[in-house]
């Protein structure tokens, strides 16, 4: 059973002293100059109107928070940077964490300590610093927690595995408002959990994280004319089928819009993007590219031997704060009928689409190779992920949006897996589809690890896992 939520003006105002009385960094509450700079979320779309909103600054903060949120009866969602908000934190307290931001890497034993308030980003910086990498996403800007939490599939997962699987150990903070750890030896089944669970068991203040040796790549982007979507999407099925675990690549029908930020022969138009990142040597990641440019020469090929610290450059995912909606699903093939239906969805003719990215990642490689029992990420075996992601600054265009996208998954129906990855899913479809997400077995153990880390449900705001009923 959820908690009983009271709406944020019913919350006493003792306990709201007590709460600013042993909080170190911000509280904030409705009517405050900085409430509503507070709430805003890094998808624009996301309204949330928490009643009360506590900036940590540290684990015993963030404790404070959990505790006050209990005595009061109301529920808690925690954000650092924004990103991947599943349930709006409506009448419950948001916690946020994007002032700890403590980052310690031990060169000794590739290995980095890292609060949760930290962005993928500012951790690269300082692990390029000794030549070791994180496994961080296609953007430096997501944060590391959230990320992390729902598995976290980057530039170097077919190489190193999912970012939930680098984690040597969590720093927790329980329903209770204790502060523990999580670990293979400590709270070990904690730590099966939040590795791949999501943020349904506790807030994690911190983790400490295992680093790689790699400092340059061979990365980049071909750009095709979009009347050559079918076949790249057809000469990308045959490349990948010999890919190395050293080469993540993903194929993408772009709907650019016509922004002035973008080179004019790109602004309106449709194209078709091959991005990838090889991570053994340079010269044989050259090799690898090329039959894409003995197939057709690119109207931009961008791949060179890169930094690793500019791997954002690969995907030039947006930076700042805008409205959005997002879905995506398992392809079970990637036959012909397949890649008719997604060139028919995804390429726009004068507007048919409001899409503006239908990308497939390739997985597979070191993410397939951990034990299927290791943590509570599921569906290592699936090898193709297509994520879709529209641009909706009206409620209208959100609509337009969600039900396209219904259509084109419906249409897909044949040729996908009834399997999700939660990470690229948004809001409510988050939710609804959390168990999907997970094998049977997996999920019927996640929900006895919420009976027994929060049976009351505090921690309602992240991946839909309800505690398991008492027998």
């Amino acid at each position: 059973m959820d908690m009983v939520f009271v709406a944020g003006p019913s919350i006493d105002e003792g306990l709201l002293a007590d709460l600013r009385a042993q909080v170190h960094g911000t509280v904030v509450v409705p009517g405050d100059t900085e409430y509503d700079s507070a709430r805003r979320a890094w998808n624009l779309t996301v309204d949330q109107h928490p009643a009360v909103i506590v900036v940590a600054r540290s684990a015993a903060d963030v404790a404070a928070a959990v505790r006050f949120a209990r005595t009061a009866r109301v529920g808690i969602a925690v954000q650092s940077t924004g990103h991947g908000v599943v349930r709006p934190a409506d009448d419950a307290v948001l916690i946020i964490t994007s002032q700890m931001k403590e980052v310690c890497i031990d060169a000794s034993t590739n290995t980095a300590w890292i609060e949760a308030g930290l962005k993928w980003g500012e951790v690269l910086v300082e692990a390029q610093a000794v030549g070791l990498t994180p496994l961080l996403g296609s953007s430096p800007g997501v944060g590391v927690v959230g990320y992390t939490l729902g598995g976290g599939m980057g530039w170097l997962a077919r190489k190193y595995g999912l970012a939930a699987d680098s984690v040597r150990y969590f720093e927790v903070v329980t329903a209770n408002g204790e502060v523990i750890h999580a670990s293979a030896t400590e709270n070990s089944d904690l730590f099966w959990g939040l590795r791949g669970g999501g943020g349904s068991f506790g807030v994690v203040t911190g983790m400490e994280i295992q680093l790689y040796p790699v400092t340059t790549v061979y990365g980049g982007s071909l750009i095709y004319p979009g009347e050559n979507a079918k076949g790249a999407l057809q000469f990308f099925r045959e490349w990948i089928k010999t890919a190395p675990d050293e080469l993540t690549s993903s194929i993408a029908i772009m709907n650019l819009p016509p922004l002035p930020t973008l080179p004019e022969f790109l602004r309106g138009q449709t194209v078709v993007m091959i991005h990838g990142c090889y991570s053994g040597p340079v010269e044989q990641g050259a090799v690898y590219v090329q039959p894409w440019l003995d197939w057709m020469q690119p109207m931009v090929n961008s791949f060179h031997p890169m930094p690793f610290l500019e791997v954002e450059t690969i995907s030039n995912d947006p930076r700042d704060p805008s409205p959005g909606y997002g879905s995506g699903v398992w392809l079970a093939d990637l036959s012909d009928e397949t890649i008719d239906l997604i060139v028919k969805y995804g390429v726009s003719v004068q507007g048919s689409s409001p899409i503006v990215k239908t990308e497939i990642r390739h997985a597979g490689g070191a993410i397939s190779r951990v034990d299927a029992q290791a943590s509570a990420y599921s569906h290592r075996d699936e090898s193709l992920i297509m994520q879709m992601v529209s641009i909706t600054p009206t409620a209208e265009a959100m609509q337009n949006s969600r039900q396209y996208m219904d259509t084109f998954k419906a249409a897909m129906a044949a040729h996908v897996t009834d399997r999700v990855y939660l990470n690229f899913l948004d809001g409510q479809e988050a939710r609804d589809k959390t168990p999907n997400a997970y094998s049977a077995d997996n999920y019927r153990r996640l929900m006895a690890l919420k009976a027994k880390y929060d049976p009351d449900n505090l921690f309602s705001h992240s991946f839909n896992i309800p505690p398991a009923a008492k027998s």
